[in-house]
């Protein structure tokens, strides 16, 4: 049963290593922001919540982004494991994830972290060519990562279930890596 949870800054390759795992190992591939953009558009009642808070441009409470998880944990595809990216992003969700990951009997999760240096991050992120990705918002971005998520690495390295591999290697190496840290 593999339950992961994937850490990093953005533009580590989460997301894309997420993907590929989640496919080489047939379960999910949790993504919250695919998660809230698919409630918006089923117009589910925690997706019309969460588009009044998206319309107005807003930050989804914490509160509807961890019922959007847990619904989604409570899918049947999602019983014989996950991989779960972009959530828990702080120690309070980690907390709430905790308690619920043992309410439903799915607690024995690890977590990956991706590590990357800030630079390696930073020209990944303006190689995409996204218009809103210019480096003074990148590197904002790394400093509300720093302050807000890094904080989780000591908490789940101080329950020993952190797992962490070089991100700043090629996407093959990275997804080698990550197939050898979570053999069992």
């Amino acid at each position: 049963m593999t339950r992961l949870i994937f850490l990093g800054p953005p533009g580590a390759g989460k997301g894309t290593q997420a993907h590929t795992l989640a496919e080489h190992l047939h379960i999910p591939h949790i993504s919250t922001g695919d998660i809230l953009r698919q409630a918006m558009k089923e117009q589910t009642p925690l997706g019309i919540k969460a588009q009044s808070y998206v319309d107005s441009g807003e930050l989804v409470p914490d509160q509807l982004v961890q019922e959007l998880v847990q619904e989604r944990l409570g899918q049947p595809d999602a019983k014989s494991g996950w991989i779960l990216d972009g959530f828990p992003r702080k120690v309070t969700q980690a907390v709430f994830l905790e308690e619920l990951l043992e309410t439903i009997h799915q607690s024995g999760e690890r977590v990956v972290n991706l590590d990357a240096p800030d630079d390696v991050v930073v020209a990944r992120l303006l190689a995409r060519g996204r218009k809103d990705d210019s480096e003074e918002v990148i590197r904002r971005r790394l400093e509300v990562y720093r302050s807000e998520t890094e904080p989780l690495i000591d908490y789940y390295r101080d329950r020993q279930k952190l797992l962490t591999v070089n991100g700043n290697q090629s996407q093959e190496e990275v997804t080698t890596e990550l197939q050898k840290v979570i053999a069992f």
